[in-house]
């Protein structure tokens, strides 16, 4: 007798639907942890001898790569932001035109 097929997969796929994205202020949470990265790099500048000394230059580097990294990421928001407020009126406009009858 040969025993049934159980996918292994089984047990990771979920029963139930995901829900919906939180959204909250997310151009101002990127625009803090920015601001934090570029902090820390400023931080660390007048260490940079001591981090050099003990193999931890990257550091530096890492909080550097961090605040150019979340320019990236403001620019990205803000235009995601910007979008998600055009659509909003436009499907305003849209149910405003169907509520006049036009």
């Amino acid at each position: 007798m040969r025993a049934a097929y159980t996918d292994p997969m089984a047990k990771w796929t979920p029963t139930h639907e995901a829900p919906e994205p939180l959204e909250g202020p997310v151009v101002a949470t990127i625009t803090g942890g920015t601001i934090l990265w570029f902090v820390l790099f400023l931080v660390q500048l007048p260490f940079y001898g001591w981090f050099d000394d003990h193999g931890h230059t990257w550091w530096v580097w890492t909080c550097l790569a961090g605040g150019g990294l979340g320019l990236i990421g403001i620019w990205y928001v803000r235009g995601r932001d910007a979008a998600l407020k055009r659509a909003a009126a436009a499907k305003d406009a849209a149910a405003g035109a169907t509520d006049d009858g036009h």
